[in-house]
């Protein structure tokens, strides 16, 4: 279970005030970097990330951070 960063906070971050995100877009948003962040590891031959984080933590830090946004077609 991912309790820091707050899913309010990754709502906030990825959405704007005058369009909010869902918390379904933030679903898809962060499961979608996760992903990508496993097919990384597994190109790379990694087994594990630093300090035995996982995945999906890592993928919400980097919404956080602004480094993953989203994108609406």
């Amino acid at each position: 279970m991912v309790n820091e960063p707050s899913v309010d906070a990754l709502v906030r971050k990825l959405g704007a005030e005058e369009d909010p995100i869902s918390r379904y877009e933030l679903c898809v948003a962060v499961s979608k970097r996760t992903r990508q962040i496993i097919e990384q590891m597994q190109a790379t031959g990694t087994t594990e990330l630093p300090g035995k984080q996982k995945e999906i933590v890592l993928a919400c830090r980097e919404v956080m951070s602004g480094k993953v946004t989203l994108s609406r077609d």
